[in-house]
């Protein structure tokens, strides 16, 4: 049986936040053991999520990488569980009609920066990301125009590798090659 947010005291779990109801309007996600309610993306976001999405399903398949790309699914890391824009996984962890996937499955996240999750976006996830040693992240700035800043893991950190820019076709190799131009993403 699940719970309201709301009625909880104390702690959560991951199996407590997986058992809240589906709600399309709110993410929950678990950060250390604080229950973290951001709401639903809007249309630009959600439109260049969809759009970014494609283009690295694309990508994989015509390198045969053994991956599912996915959008807004449930990640358990090790301390938490969030729910990223994108996630490429191994082919192999997607099998099962599951709530959660686990972070060692993950080999790339994508974050797209909302203006209410700014600082989750572009620091603390980050930081959880590489504790749970996600290869590679990405981050898509909109402002002041549409950039997507890729970084890999480095010593237990992410070091920005490439930065593509609006307007300009840029060539991203890892985890496979994708040739991206960020401008068209959220464009209407």
């Amino acid at each position: 049986m699940s719970v309201a947010a709301t009625d909880h005291t104390g702690p959560w779990t991951v199996d407590q936040v997986l058992a809240l109801p589906e709600d399309r309007t709110t993410r929950y996600e678990l950060l250390g053991e604080s229950l973290v309610m951001s709401p639903a993306p809007g249309l630009r976001h959600q439109r260049a999520s969809r759009r970014l999405a494609n283009i690295l399903e694309a990508a994989a398949h015509a390198a045969g990488a053994p991956v599912e790309v996915l959008e807004a699914v449930n990640v358990t890391l090790p301390s938490g569980l969030v729910v990223p824009d994108i996630v490429v996984v191994d082919k192999a962890a997607a099998t099962e009609d599951i709530v959660s996937i686990d972070a060692d499955a993950v080999q790339l996240v994508v974050e797209l920066v909302s203006p209410g999750n700014k600082t989750m976006d572009r620091k603390f996830k980050p930081m959880l990301y590489a504790e749970a040693a996600v290869p590679y992240f990405w981050r898509l700035e909109f402002d002041p125009a549409p950039r997507l800043i890729v970084s890999e893991l480095d010593s237990g950190r992410y070091v920005e590798s490439t930065t593509a820019l609006a307007g300009a076709m840029t060539r991203i190799d890892a985890p496979f090659p994708v040739d991206i131009d960020p401008a068209g993403l959220p464009r209407q």
